[in-house]
């Protein structure tokens, strides 16, 4: 048996894996490929990679086409052994005929990025796959760390940060959760479609509503009661990510600037609308993607980032020894 070298992205070319990854961040989150552009090249370059590795991994825990209505479920867990996988193998220097984890193999071994990184969010969609509910806010903020904090961290690494600066990786971490705080607000309805649900059940249980009927019409006003304290949640955790955005060169501050009001823009209007939060999908259009993206840019020039009243209850170490 012919022994097969170790390469970064699995001897492939580095330019045609950066450029499908600049596609799948572009088809995959227009939110995320806008602020995206406000990187440097080389760090909008491995942005790129990382994202495009994080989207085909939950494509296929959910056997989906960049987001799109979920596949067969039936094998879930097969899948995501699958994915754990072609990703050792991509972090191996190894060929894994999959242009996503060849570039994840590629950023990786640009920024040293480890299967320990890698396996925090691929324990995300293992929750997904055992039909994971969480009962308490706690487990609520673990999902959230799995699935958007632990990317957020590795987004950090990739932006320069080192591992030894614990508090810029645990603000890091923060952006990450109010991201996801935000998705779940306004996807509450299409995830009950789909049969998930990440509401905590403490939560369905003091609003006194029954098993499975928390997206029904005549719960829209408690929909939106939770909704605004995913919410609450969202701007404690955007609030502290900018104290660790602070420390960031420029051009990486902006882009995450920009994310953050972009994402957070979203929570707040799901927040606005109340029970109409759920008639027509909230999200941001490109004449206000540009409006905070300006605003974004001065405030990164200002650089004066804020003065927590209050930290937020979950911090990263906490929620990653869960």
């Amino acid at each position: 048996m012919r022994h097969t070298p170790r390469e970064p992205g699995g001897g492939r070319n580095r330019a045609p894996l950066v450029e499908k990854s600049r596609l799948a961040i572009k088809q995959g989150s227009k939110s995320f490929s806008a602020a995206s552009r406000l990187f440097d090249r080389e760090t909008r370059e491995r942005v790129w990679m990382l994202y495009a590795w994080c989207r085909r991994c939950d494509d296929l825990t959910d056997a989906q086409d960049m987001g799109g209505a979920l596949g067969d479920q039936s094998d879930i867990a097969e899948r995501v052994k699958h994915i754990r996988v072609l990703t050792q193998a991509a972090l191996d220097g190894q060929p894994t005929a999959d242009p996503a984890f060849d570039a994840f193999g590629q950023v990786a071994s640009e920024v040293g990025l480890t299967m320990a990184d890698a396996e925090a969010v691929i324990a995300g969609f293992e929750l997904d796959a055992i039909d994971w509910r969480p009962r308490s806010e706690a487990d609520l903020m673990r999902y959230c760390w799995h699935v958007a904090g632990a990317v957020g961290v590795m987004m950090a690494l990739v932006m320069g940060v080192k591992r030894e600066e614990e508090d810029t990786l645990d603000r890091a971490c923060d952006l990450g959760l109010a991201f996801q705080l935000a998705n779940i607000a306004r996807d509450v309805v299409e995830d009950d479609a789909a049969g998930r649900c990440y509401i905590p059940e403490i939560w369905l249980v003091e609003e006194d509503i029954e098993p499975g009927q928390h997206t029904k019409p005549h719960h829209r006003q408690e929909l939106a009661d939770m909704a605004g304290r995913l919410v609450r949640r969202m701007e404690l955790h955007a609030a502290s990510s900018r104290i660790g955005a602070a420390r960031l060169p420029f051009r990486c501050r902006w882009a995450i600037l920009s994310a953050a009001r972009i994402y957070t823009a979203i929570g707040r209007e799901v927040l606005a609308r109340g029970p109409a939060a759920w008639d027509h999908r909230v999200y941001t259009s490109k004449a206000q993607k540009i409006g905070h993206a300006l605003a974004a840019f001065f405030e990164a020039l200002v650089n004066r980032p804020p003065k927590l009243g209050d930290e937020p209850r979950w911090r990263r170490s906490d929620l990653a020894e869960r």
